[in-house]
């Protein structure tokens, strides 16, 4: 059997598969950091340093449910060590500050309001502490230390959707214990996807906003981790440091033997800088920018992860409110409705039988359509009984079964000639094709390449 094919074989877990229809949510980056100035604290920073004035998480929720996203995620502590929870871990953390007379809680808090406003929620930890002493040591007193903490986030703040497992760390690493924390987290969180440094998600590999032209799910197994914490072998290695354009394309993984599902998410701050500071208040990412970031990523395959900053005071600055509010809005309009559910007649140049029929994609459900095993040109047509105006067409894969499709192109009947709308590689769990806005009477959608009989679960048009 030859690689490609394997790879086709290869499907997610129910975990990965929540996780990636979370497909755009937040991060709140908050902490001493917002105090202090700095990118990454050194740990030295005094409790009382941390001391919002007028801190209002109802706002960041608000916020965030007002920009069409579905999860907040909270930094429960940044590289400095500084904890944002109720810790019996260390004093480091807000039980020492002067902040609500040191009985705030902003993991709690934050959690309430996430969930108040119809938000799954999320928590941020890294592995490395520049405050803690242990974390020098030879011994296992830090994984001691590590694993306390997760267990307090893990199972005193209801449901998470995630857990994002920083493992950067510019000083001497100590030793891990990844297996022990993977465990922790599956027996308290068993629907929680551990990612970055973990089995479920896998970062893209910068911040800087490069994206590969074809993002796969299913990569070599050396660019993922087992259960046990490790990296699989593999004939590839990735280079350290590095991010290649390409690790998934049949000319990649030719000579690769295993394969994981790791779904990637992409992770970019909505200003500047992660943390707030005052420079940045006039340079946010516009309407404009936030839409056309959601295309290229949950467009192509990928999960985005908006950074958002509050400030000093515990408040978001009313320019990102304006920007978060308009955007959402324009999302709702743009993504609120489907001409498929028109009428209109659906056909396709096979079927594999009558419960994979080519009219089940327009219903997003577990339905799909399914060619026969002998078409070697599948595509699909919509009629429309009068002329319709849309300029996206939302593809979704039936990635369940795993990820096959490799390339596809959309057409438009223009004269009674089919004419290119968009074409893409990979459609896996969803491909935007979008441009301005056309007329037709005729849709027509081809898979020009596969890597076993290609699955076709939903069709938007709008």
């Amino acid at each position: 059997m030859k690689s490609y094919e394997i790879a086709s074989q290869i499907k997610p877990t129910e975990r990965q598969l929540k996780w990636m229809d979370m497909e755009y949510y937040a991060i709140v980056y908050y902490g001493m950091n917002t105090f202090t100035g700095k990118d990454i604290g050194d740990g030295f920073a005094v409790p009382e340093t941390f001391c919002p004035e007028n801190i209002d998480t109802d706002e960041w929720a608000k916020a965030v449910s007002d920009g069409y996203m579905s999860g907040l995620v909270l930094t429960a502590r940044h590289y400095d060590g500084f904890c944002n929870w109720q810790t019996e871990t260390t004093d480091y953390s807000v039980k020492s500050s002067n902040w609500l007379d040191g009985k705030g809680d902003l993991v709690k808090m934050v959690a309430a309001s996430a969930r108040k406003h119809g938000l799954k929620f999320g928590l941020y930890i890294p592995v490395w502490d520049r405050h803690e002493p242990s974390f020098k040591e030879n011994d296992d007193s830090y994984n001691k230390f590590l694993l306390a903490q997760i267990k307090e986030l893990v199972t005193n703040y209801g449901e998470l959707f995630t857990l994002w497992l920083d493992d950067r760390c510019d000083d001497l690493m100590p030793y891990i214990d990844y297996e022990a924390i993977y465990s922790l987290v599956r027996e308290h969180q068993p629907d929680c996807a551990i990612v970055f440094r973990g089995p479920d998600g896998r970062w893209l590999g910068n911040g800087r906003g490069v994206l590969r032209k074809a993002e796969w799910s299913v990569v070599p197994a050396s660019y993922t981790y087992d259960e046990d914490g490790s990296v699989p072998k593999s004939v590839i290695k990735p280079k350290h440091g590095q991010m290649e354009m390409d690790i998934g394309s049949r000319k990649f993984i030719k000579k690769e033997t295993e394969f994981r599902f790791a779904p990637c998410e992409v992770s970019i701050p909505m200003r500047p800088h992660w943390f707030h500071k005052k420079d940045d208040d006039m340079i946010a990412k516009t309407k404009d920018k936030l839409l056309n970031w959601y295309y290229k990523t949950v467009g192509a395959n990928m999960n985005l992860m908006l950074g958002i900053a509050p400030d000093k005071r515990g408040r978001l600055y009313d320019q990102d409110l304006q920007i978060l509010e308009s955007t959402g809005h324009e999302m709702k309009v743009i993504f609120g409705y489907n001409i498929l559910t028109d009428p209109c007649r659906i056909t396709a140049s096979s079927e594999l039988s009558g419960l994979y029929k080519a009219s089940n994609i327009r219903d997003d459900n577990d339905s799909f359509w399914c060619p026969s095993e002998k078409d070697k040109k599948p595509e699909i047509i919509v009629e429309f009984d009068e002329p319709q105006m849309f300029d996206k067409v939302v593809i979704k894969e039936n990635i369940r079964n795993g990820q096959k499709i490799e390339e596809f192109e959309v057409f438009i009947d223009v004269k009674g000639k089919w004419k290119s709308f968009g074409e893409g590689t990979v459609i896996g769990h969803k491909a935007i094709c979008h441009t301005k806005p056309v007329e037709t009477t005729r849709i027509k959608i081809k898979i020009k390449e596969f890597r076993a009989t290609p699955e076709v679960l939903y069709v938007q048009v709008n």
